[in-house]
């Protein structure tokens, strides 16, 4: 009997093992399983083109008080994954405004309801001066004591979500001089950048964890000499890889020499004319880019350099609109967003287009001023002409967002949409 029972055990564990081996046989020529998934790093993600990125904010109000719902959040997220997005870039981690906290439970949700689910996040924390957004005059050269409770919240979210959290951004726009309300000097920036290294060295973070800022190119010297400081180019030592903005449509109006039609082609048609300057708008960007890995690379020839932002609003009542630089419409859109993904994904850089949705709040005063319309959808989910021919291919046809289904701009036509497209001006008072 002794005998028949350690055969009897022997094949139990033979048959587990064989089981356990199919599982992981499974594993390789299938889908990841959670272990795997969580291994996935920035290193693996970040200038890869299966991993497309993008800027998002869920929400649907001109009060950021209203938060969306985690539901809208899933449905939000829902659609970028069938866009075949993998990283998302959210902003703060502010307690009143726990939007990126709830981005992260909704994905961890999505991800327990479907092991296919993936998506990873580049958690910003906002850095502010002292007095910033105040009545006092903001003091540049010391920071606000909120900077330190900002970075202890995203620690813990990295902690506590480590298979999504894989970039901590410090700061958005914070060392840039136009940001009067509220930047900072690079050594503040610095500072936080090097507190995070050590909780990695001191594995209170994950070592695969990739600490950056996300600034204006001219920050990350690809632009004026003021910027090229001692305490910068420690900052870029410091980062593990270097996060910067480009918007040629902003200077169509700040920095027009590329936005004027040159008399040769006023002999061609509108289209035409259209087609070549969102051309050299995306020359413009690429410009900026090698500025700025000139720089980066003279300090650092480790670091990689990916955009951290880049869009092109489709409505404007303001400088870029009829009576600007008439730089706006969904049409010269989906021109820059086609260009942008072609040159980053062929040359291994990743773009955290700006961004996913329309958001109001923005400019809530203003209803028609850009800041609210750089979204690939509209508010309602209606999908702009970028995005149009994945509405072809039918990959929203069982999405929905907050009950509309994604339907195309102008009903899909394009006269109609050309009818709204104007050509290139720099001839009005700046």
């Amino acid at each position: 009997m002794k005998n028949t029972f350690y055969i009897a055990v022997f094949c139990f564990l033979l048959l587990s093992l064989a089981s356990c081996k199919s599982d992981v046989d499974a594993n390789k020529d299938g889908q990841i399983n959670k272990q795997e998934k969580v291994s996935i790093t920035a290193k693996d993600i970040l200038g890869n083109p299966d991993y497309l990125a993008i800027s998002y904010g869920g929400y649907r109000t001109k009060d950021r008080a209203n938060q969306p719902t985690i539901q809208q959040l899933k449905e939000d997220l829902k659609l970028l994954h069938a866009m075949g997005i993998r990283i998302l870039r959210t902003y703060n981690v502010q307690p009143e405004l726990p939007h990126a906290a709830n981005v992260l439970e909704a994905i961890h949700q999505l991800k327990n309801e479907d092991e296919s689910f993936e998506m990873y996040v580049m958690l910003g924390a906002w850095i502010d001066c002292l007095n910033a957004w105040t009545d006092k005059t903001p003091n540049h050269y010391i920071e606000s004591e909120q900077n330190k409770v900002e970075i202890e919240r995203a620690v813990q979210l990295a902690n506590k979500y480590p298979e999504i959290v894989k970039v901590i951004a410090v700061g958005n726009e914070a060392m840039v001089n136009w940001a009067a309300s509220y930047y900072v000097q690079p050594n503040v920036i610095l500072k936080w950048v090097d507190h995070l290294q050590k909780l990695k060295e001191n594995n209170k973070l994950s070592k695969d964890l990739w600490i950056t800022s996300s600034d204006d190119f001219s920050s990350w010297g690809g632009g004026a000499e003021s910027y090229k400081t001692k305490e910068l180019d420690s900052l870029i030592r410091a980062v593990d890889y270097v996060s910067m903005h480009t918007y040629p449509y902003h200077n169509t109006h700040y920095n027009s020499d590329f936005w004027t039609v040159p008399e040769l082609d006023i002999v061609f048609t509108k289209k035409q004319i259209v087609d070549k300057f969102m051309i050299r708008a995306l020359d413009f960007a690429k410009n900026q880019y090698k500025n700025v890995s000139a720089y980066v690379k003279s300090i650092d020839s480790t670091k990689s350099i990916h955009i951290g932002e880049t869009g092109w609003a489709t409505i404007s009542n303001g400088h870029y609109g009829f009576n600007g630089s008439r730089a706006t419409d969904e049409y010269k859109q989906g021109l820059y967003y086609k260009n942008m993904r072609k040159w980053t994904n062929a040359n291994g850089i990743s773009c955290f287009y700006f961004e996913a949705f329309d958001e109001q709040w923005k400019d809530a005063k203003n209803e028609n001023g850009s800041e609210n319309h750089f979204g690939l959808f509209t508010i309602k989910g209606e999908a702009k002409y970028p995005i149009w021919n994945l509405v072809d291919k039918g990959i929203f046809s069982d999405l929905k967002r907050d009950g509309n289904l994604i339907k195309k701009t102008y009903e899909g036509n394009l006269d109609s949409l050309f009818v709204t497209v104007n050509l290139p001006n720099t001839d009005y008072k700046k």
